[in-house]
């Protein structure tokens, strides 16, 4: 059975589901080599428009799978560890489309910077999120602390992981941690649901907005609304708004007029 696997839906929507339900989804050495690699070959699926990544069973990934990497206590493996999922988590982050965490259960850990680094965040009112890795004498490697510091603040981002806090679901929507909470089972479900919103619309457009916002992550303000305005004209005249246009024009054209 593989650890991880990748399915294409409908609609250009995608799935990634981790595949341990047996150990909540803990991540094994192969584990995380193979979602490295599916990460890799999603950036090649050209069609895709929306990505959902979930956990099979009662659990979204409980992070790192402590009772093999217990028998890994060199650097070498903490380098190894640190290295692996945290490139192939910042490759998640940098997808051209929008990717949505549907989280039940557990989210701790690393289960946690792995949803963090999902663009949305639908959770289960009966989950739970946390970077508790203090707890075990570590600190977050996959890039979950600075994640969590863009959407909370440093602060707050500081006290949750030096205390170890633990979210559940109505804390994490209060903090804007994760865009919904759902019924407990239905996170899957609202997640395809939302990537169906996303998915009806234009695909460049959808990836534009993407770009467009993650510039202003990463860039100087200016040079982000300079990203923005340069992202417009090809989409400007091109066939899809062309089209949208045209059909804007004639429903205004043929509406009967009020009297």
């Amino acid at each position: 059975m593989p650890s991880i696997v990748v399915d294409f839906i409908h609609q250009g929507i995608a799935t990634l589901k981790i595949n341990r339900p047996e150990a909540l989804n803990a991540l094994t050495w192969q584990a995380m080599e193979a979602f490295a690699a599916a990460v890799e070959e999603l950036h090649t699926a050209d069609e895709v428009k929306a990505l959902v990544v979930y956990g099979a069973g009662r659990a979204f990934c409980s992070g790192g799978d402590l009772f093999e990497l217990h028998h890994y206590p060199a650097h070498e493996d903490g380098l190894r560890l640190a290295t692996i999922m945290g490139q192939a988590l910042q490759r998640l982050e940098e997808l051209p489309f929008p990717t949505i965490a549907a989280i039940e259960g557990p989210a701790l850990g690393g289960g946690a910077e792995l949803a963090l680094s999902c663009d949305l965040r639908v959770m289960a009112d009966d989950a739970s999120l946390g970077m508790m890795h203090v707890r075990l004498a570590i600190s977050p490697a996959w890039g979950g602390g600075q994640r969590l510091m863009r959407l909370v603040g440093y602060s707050r981002a500081l006290e949750w992981m030096t205390a170890a806090r633990v979210l559940r679901a109505e804390q994490a929507l209060a903090h804007n941690v994760v865009n919904r909470v759902v019924p407990s089972a239905q996170s899957y479900i609202a997640a395809v649901e939302l990537a169906e919103s996303i998915a009806r619309h234009d695909l460049e457009s959808v990836r534009a907005i993407k770009r467009l916002l993650r510039a202003g992550l990463t860039q100087p303000a200016a040079d982000a609304a300079l990203a923005e305005q340069a992202e417009f004209p090809p989409l400007w005249a091109a066939r899809p708004h062309l089209e949208a246009s045209e059909r804007f024009v004639e429903r205004k054209n043929h509406r009967v007029p009020e009297h």
